[in-house]
């Protein structure tokens, strides 16, 4: 009797619990929490993992101390090191601090405010859902998660969308317990399932863990 094929909602499961756990021992490793249930984890194990998590290790050079920061940035935002060194770039050309533009910068990406506005509960749902043409901007469809939003533009879900569970979810205020308060750069109005970028954001209110300036030392070492 030929064996049974595994099913696609099998393997979407074990995909699922896969990134879980990649997440989770991401998140031990850098010292953050990059999702809702990394957080609980944290809370129980305050260390990094493997089997020396727990021992004292000896200071970290300036370079890992750097380049840990910089994961730290890019993990929070989900993004790849080439689309991180392209956003860099461009905030090494714009007047003001590099540090602060980079995040400012790294900010106004569509998937970035659609976890901000409450529409997701992480940045992985929070891209998935623009991937999946689920959000508009100004009216207009945009499935690309980099899309930088500029300053007065709306955001919101596609009508034919509203009714998934997802968005239910989040319209009656579901992921407001493991979110930040929403930042004063967003106006939104949840129950509408929609936000408007006010202004640019300041690094001040931008809710993302890491020391930008040791991101910059980084880059300028390369």
């Amino acid at each position: 009797m030929p064996v049974s094929s595994v099913s696609s909602t099998e393997k979407d499961i074990v995909s699922t619990k896969s990134r879980t756990r990649s997440k989770t021992r991401l998140s031990r490793a850098l010292g953050i929490a990059l999702t809702p249930k990394a957080a609980k984890y944290l809370e129980k194990r305050p260390y990094a993992p493997g089997e020396h998590g727990r021992t004292k290790r000896k200071a970290d050079s300036d370079y890992a101390v750097r380049l840990r920061e910089k994961q730290r940035l890019r993990a929070q935002y989900g993004i790849r090191e080439a689309q991180l060194k392209i956003v860099f770039a461009e905030a090494r050309r714009q007047p003001g601090l590099t540090g602060e533009n980079l995040v400012e910068l790294l900010e106004m990406r569509l998937d970035a405010l659609v976890l901000r506005a409450g529409f997701a509960r992480t940045t992985a749902q929070a891209r998935q859902l623009v991937v999946h043409r689920h959000i508009l901007v100004d009216g207009q469809l945009v499935d690309r998660p980099s899309f930088r939003v500029k300053p007065g533009q709306l955001i919101h879900v596609k009508e034919k969308s509203e009714s998934l569970d997802v968005f239910q979810v989040a319209a009656a205020g579901g992921h407001a317990e493991v979110l930040p308060k929403v930042p004063a750069y967003l106006e939104v109005e949840l129950d509408k399932l929609q936000a408007r970028l006010e202004r640019r954001p300041k690094r001040a209110e931008v809710p993302v863990t890491a020391e930008v300036q040791l991101v910059v030392e980084y880059y300028a070492a390369r």
